[in-house]
């Protein structure tokens, strides 16, 4: 029998435009923190007793701060799926899974216990539940109306409201990471790129938001190309929007070669991501980024899924980055899989628009709101790429965020791997003293100087 799994009324929201523009009633807002957590999962376990009751998360402040330990390392799968028993579990997974079960006889999924570990500061539990009675999407959806900081529609009411819900979430407010990203080739070989990237909000910069200065700033972004040799000293910075009617997202890249700051309007929508050698697109990273105006979203429902989670694994600095990206896919020896609760979200290229992925099916966790799975559909309807998340809980900063992303193509077995730094002294910080300055295109040009 399907999981597919439509609480009282999703049905008929889910045919709802997206112009949806009303807020919860401070009643329905009043189930945050009772039947529902405080961002808006249901609270209760599943039927089966295989997705547990949430009772507050993994929290642990000061601990382990920047890597955090594997604390489930103890535990085996209860399973794994393999080619020979997907038909056993096909109900729990999406279509990009299933093809990539199709696609490599070595491919597997080892599925353990589930942990619901999602837990915010508490702080910003208030945040979200002021969010769901007074923000509203603007005309066409495309940004927010009285928002503060993150998750603005912890009980969602369309397709495009959990997608906000993914763009705006929690990722530690101020941080810096240098993490790898590795395109990798047909026969497992890659080549290396090192990144250092700043994400900030606002609220997290020295000082805090100034409403003029960050007039309509969602966040700040910064990445740096640390190697290889020909293309150290590229960098770029982004300034994305809460309102993207009243403006698009703002980019400028510095380019080594040519020793000049110029804007970047192509680092949106589909084009290419940076180093990612064709196999990723620029609003494909964090999974899915940016704004969402060319697709119309449609709220399937919820599903119980297999979704990468706990993946403290990938973290592991005992393994070389040999060890888990092999080719075809990333080794499966070192994942994770949970059963979850997940948003289902359809996106469908608009008429008119323009993009390379004419739908892209989005799996989004209700206890973190992050975009687990992602199928990617080409201009023939045909499933092209799938992309995982492989989440887990930074407790040390009440975190959800992930330990690294890929993105595998089905036709042509390359894929991409982002977020790995296993073999990296440096990782996070999540202490990151972030001044306004830092993110101008003065500031810019001194960093590609260097």
């Amino acid at each position: 029998m399907k999981k597919i799994m439509f609480g009282a009324g999703i049905l008929a929201l889910s045919l709802l435009s997206a112009g949806v523009q009303a807020a919860v009633s401070p009643e329905e807002a009043a189930r945050l923190g009772n039947d529902l957590t405080p961002l808006g999962a249901e609270r209760a376990g599943n039927a089966a007793g295989t997705i547990p009751a949430w009772d507050g998360g993994l929290s642990r402040p000061g601990e382990d701060t920047n890597r955090p330990q594997n604390v489930f390392a103890d535990e085996e799968p209860l399973f794994t799926i393999t080619r020979s028993n997907l038909d056993q579990y096909r109900d729990h997974l999406s279509p990009g899974q299933i093809a990539m079960f199709e696609r490599y006889d070595t491919w597997r999924m080892p599925v353990y216990k589930t942990h619901r570990t999602a837990a915010y500061p508490s702080e910003l539990y208030d945040v979200v539940a002021q969010n769901a009675v007074n923000t509203t999407l603007v005309a066409g959806g495309s940004g927010l109306n009285n928002f503060s900081n993150v998750i603005p529609f912890p009980i969602p009411k369309s397709g495009l409201e959990v997608v906000w819900n993914h763009l705006t979430r929690y990722r530690g407010g101020s941080v810096e990471r240098t993490v790898g990203q590795f395109p990798v080739q047909t026969n497992g070989s890659f080549e290396m790129v090192r990144l250092k990237e700043q994400l900030v909000w606002p609220e997290y910069l020295e000082g805090g938001r100034d409403e003029r200065a960050d007039d309509n700033i969602l966040f700040y972004f910064l990445q740096q190309v640390l190697a290889p040799a020909r293309l150290t000293g590229t960098v770029l910075l982004v300034h994305d929007t809460i309102d993207q009617v009243k403006e698009g997202r703002r980019a400028w890249i510095y380019n080594a070669g040519q020793r000049r700051v110029r804007r970047a309007p192509n680092v949106a929508y589909d084009g290419p991501g940076t180093a990612s050698d064709g196999l990723r697109t620029s609003d494909g990273l964090d999974m899915f980024n940016g704004a969402p105006d060319k697709y119309n979203w449609k709220l399937v429902g919820k599903k119980e899924m297999y979704i990468p989670y706990n993946s403290y694994g990938l973290m592991d600095t005992n393994l070389r980055y040999n060890d888990i990206l092999l080719a075809g896919h990333m080794n499966p020896e070192y994942l994770r899989y949970e059963l979850h609760r997940v948003w289902v979200v359809e996106g469908t290229l608009k008429e008119g628009e323009r993009h390379i992925y004419a739908k892209r099916t989005i799996y989004i966790d209700e206890d973190t709101w992050t975009a687990s799975v992602i199928d990617h559909y080409d201009s023939r309807g045909e499933l092209w790429r799938v992309a995982e998340a492989y989440n887990a809980q930074f407790y040390g900063h009440d975190v959800p965020w992930m330990a690294a992303e890929a993105l595998y193509d089905l036709n042509n077995g390359r894929y991409i791997a982002l977020g790995l730094a296993n073999e990296e002294t440096d990782y996070m910080n999540f202490e990151l003293k972030a001044r306004r300055s830092d993110y101008t295109t003065q500031a810019l040009r001194r960093l590609g100087i260097r």
